[in-house]
């Protein structure tokens, strides 16, 4: 058996958690279609259930397809164990439930993709659990609004769609002084790129729909902390709200892993290109981007960021209306929500992704009305340029 940790990244990210089958020598994971498994006799049944004895028991609970990911998730990022979910927001939901109860109080990042935003501001607060909304890039703002009932720091870095980072070394040292669990969600940047755990982060969260996949052809998330608590998570909302992963989809976020680091390279090098060829257009005002230098905080990028990524906003001169003709405009990249896709895709997320916050909330965060974000993707960046190019000579 090879020691796939002791190789590469890119190594890990081909064979980790996959073998060829010993059965029938098949070299991709097969796709283990089943809801049920069958047990020899009643005490091996009994056994499982108990949980003495390791074993398949019923699809909700695991399946061997969904094993192969999560041990290549765990791996990738550098946690005990993984947890595969049906949804990034079934991912989000089922860690923040399982952490707190009524009369607990979360601290989270202002700026948050708009379904997270939403289930934080509203849905889990009908349980008796109070949030608190700070900048936590200032780290001063997380050590203030952090109560002695404070038991989760909640942030993603980059921030979606403003791409604000956060210091995730400072946010894990205050937050284990205070016996606080941070969780952050690494979507953004895949765990090529950042890898939160070596800075401290307790729990990683993705939406494994975005660049997990690359393909635009699965919903799914999952989740990377201590074995104890993914194991925790697995028994209790996983199987009791049941936000449970298909096998066929497992195994489609297996293939699509197969391909990250070539993937995310690409992702990288276009969107660089592509980022100062905006910052240097006369009809944008400005690009928010972490590899470029005039981002305010490039400097953190270059130390907790193995890249920068394929995602970006800016903001057109003309405002809403600019933007609005911009996306109207463009042939190659498509209009469209979701990100991490091998096609580019553009969106506007005061009316689209964050349509659900609040606008003095989104304006307070920093995302205007004028504010595109691109998802740039593996094309030729030539014609990638030329379609925003000939998409700008419009406005």
């Amino acid at each position: 058996m090879k020691d796939i940790s002791k190789m590469g990244y890119a190594t890990k990210i081909i064979h980790a958690g996959q073998d060829p089958c010993p059965v029938t020598g098949a070299l991709a994971t097969p796709i283990y279609q089943t809801s049920t498994f069958v047990f020899e006799n009643v005490d091996q049944g009994a056994a499982r259930f108990s949980g003495e004895q390791s074993g398949y028991i019923y699809t909700r609970l695991g399946n061997p397809t969904q094993t192969a990911l999560e041990e290549k998730m765990a791996l990738l990022e550098g946690g005990e164990a993984a947890l595969a979910f049906s949804s990034g927001m079934a991912a989000i939901s089922a860690v923040i439930l399982a952490l707190v109860e009524k009369g607990d109080h979360i601290v989270a990042d202002e700026t948050l993709y708009g379904c997270t935003f939403a289930f934080l501001k509203e849905m889990i607060t009908k349980f008796g659990v109070e949030v608190t909304f700070v900048d936590a890039s200032k780290i001063e703002e997380v050590e203030k609004a952090i109560r002695d009932n404070t038991k989760v720091i909640y942030f993603e870095s980059p921030a979606n769609p403003t791409m604000k980072l956060v210091d995730m070394k400072a946010v894990s040292e205050l937050a284990k002084e205070a016996g606080i669990v941070t969780v952050m969600d690494n979507t953004f940047m895949s765990p090529y790129f950042q890898r939160p755990i070596e800075y401290g982060i307790d729990v990683v969260v993705h939406s494994a729909t975005k660049y997990i996949s690359g393909h635009g052809d699965v919903i799914a998330g999952v989740i990377v902390g201590r074995k104890e608590f993914i194991d925790e998570i697995r028994m209790t909302t996983l199987k009791d709200i049941g936000g449970v992963i298909s096998p066929f989809n497992a195994w489609l976020l297996l293939r699509g892993l197969k391909t990250l680091a070539v993937r995310m390279e690409k992702h990288n090098e276009n969107a660089l290109r592509i980022a100062e060829f905006l910052e240097e257009h006369p009809k944008i005002e400005r690009v928010f981007y972490p590899g470029l230098p005039s981002h305010p905080q490039h400097h953190l990028a270059k130390k907790q960021m193995k890249g920068f990524g394929g995602m970006m906003s800016f903001e057109i001169k003309g405002g809403y209306e600019a933007g609005k003709k911009l996306m109207d405009s463009v042939k190659l990249c498509h209009l469209a929500v979701s990100l991490g896709d091998v096609d580019t895709l553009i969106q506007h997320p005061a009316s689209m992704t964050h349509f659900v916050v609040p606008r003095e909330e989104r304006l307070k965060a920093g995302i205007t009305d004028g504010l595109v974000r691109l998802s740039v993707g593996i094309e030729d960046v030539n014609d990638i340029l030329g379609d925003l190019e000939q998409a700008l000579e419009k406005i």
